[in-house]
């Protein structure tokens, strides 16, 4: 069991998947969690419910919406007066194909670009300003193995770019700020068993088509991930800052 007793963590797109198996794991450890969610707040609320309730706040905030990031972070630090551990993990998925229209194509990038990165990346540089001025603190970033090979499915080119950048930003704060104190790594999962990733599936011949090409035979499981990302939080390995994590049960070996 990884000890975050007495951590405060913001986690983005707490509602489903990787982030509310995160936000259960992170619970479990003792932290204090602030569980972010776009849309969809009683995923949120399920995710956490098992929180004491004096240790879990929801949050909610649209991060297709410029800007909307500076606003969940100042509610989320004014919560415990401090945030310990930034976990950014909303994300969104749109389809980019290449013979879509010019309509769908500009809204489809802007989408992704606006969820995945900008405002994540508003959020970092918020939580890189906050720690700077508690002597430290935390970033995990949730890339995709898309961000480093490409997508395998033609329309999701947005996405794999927007994963590819924040990535980038995230080893480019563990750089410039591991003498503060600051540590930042990169989780990059393959396919995880989640429900966005079953539907996507259909694109490649269903789950078991998409299983059967992968080494484990298997999606991995958003536990595995919640995992990774609680021992990351716990700040124990330091020297760990600026990797990138590959959760992909050896089907992308670099």
């Amino acid at each position: 069991m990884h000890d975050l007793a007495g951590k405060t963590i913001l986690l983005t797109g707490a509602s489903r998947g990787i982030g509310a198996a995160t936000a259960q794991a992170l619970g479990q450890a003792g932290a204090s969690v602030i569980a972010h969610y776009g849309s969809h707040r009683q995923g949120a609320e399920q995710a956490v419910a098992s929180i004491p309730e004096l240790d879990r706040l929801v949050l909610g905030a649209d991060l297709s919406r410029p800007g909307v990031a500076r606003g969940l972070w100042r509610d989320a630090a004014a919560w415990r007066g401090r945030v310990d551990v930034l976990v950014v993990n909303a994300a969104t998925m749109p389809t980019t194909a290449f013979d879509a229209s010019d309509e769908e194509w500009d809204e489809g990038w802007a989408r992704a670009v606006q969820v995945n990165l900008l405002e994540p990346a508003s959020l970092i540089r918020e939580a890189v300003r906050h720690f700077r001025d508690r002597d430290g603190g935390i970033v995990i970033t949730l890339s995709s193995w898309a961000a480093q090979r490409g997508s395998a499915i033609s329309h999701l080119g947005a996405y794999a770019a927007s994963k590819a950048a924040l990535a980038n930003l995230t080893q480019t704060v563990a750089r410039n700020y591991a003498a503060d104190g600051i540590l930042a790594y990169v989780v990059a999962p393959g396919i995880v068993r989640t429900r966005l990733s079953e539907a996507s599936a259909a694109a490649r011949g269903g789950v078991e088509a998409v299983n059967a090409a992968l080494a484990l035979g298997e999606m991995v499981p958003p536990e595995e991930v919640a995992e990774l990302i609680a021992f990351l939080a716990t700040g124990r390995c330091r020297h760990l800052t600026g990797a990138t994590l590959d959760l992909n049960g050896a089907s992308n070996i670099r």
